[in-house]
């Protein structure tokens, strides 16, 4: 393992609803496993770019980012994202691009990628 990658699973983010609406949590990481980064072949989830989840009323709140400042498929990612959420939790939702730089740590525990880095 290269600790320079850092360990998937290893900074995973702490969603603010899983707290305050648990339920909600779920329903959005099964909508959100189907928005997938073209390039890499993972879901947002597994990648672990949303990094926080709030419900304020009647709408949804999501921080997210993207694995590289520069994604080329980034507009289309939080667009998809967007959807998807909304589709998924029956209420408006809103994204916010986190400007946390990814890394491997972020990733689901367990997600092996193939690349041979970690």
């Amino acid at each position: 393992m290269n600790e320079e990658f850092g360990t998937p699973g290893t900074n995973r983010a702490v969603w603010d609803a899983e707290a305050t609406h648990p339920e909600l949590c779920q329903k959005l990481r099964d909508s959100l496993n189907q928005v997938m980064d073209p390039e890499i072949g993972l879901s947002v989830i597994q990648l672990g770019l949303i990094r926080n989840f709030q419900v304020l009323e009647d709408q949804a709140r999501i921080k997210m980012i993207l694995t590289t400042p520069f994604c080329p498929y980034g507009p289309a990612l939080i667009d998809m994202t967007r959807v998807k959420a909304e589709e998924g939790l029956d209420m408006p939702v809103s994204i916010e691009l986190g400007m946390e730089v990814w890394d491997f740590s972020m990733m689901e525990e367990g997600v092996d990628l193939g690349w041979g880095l970690y």
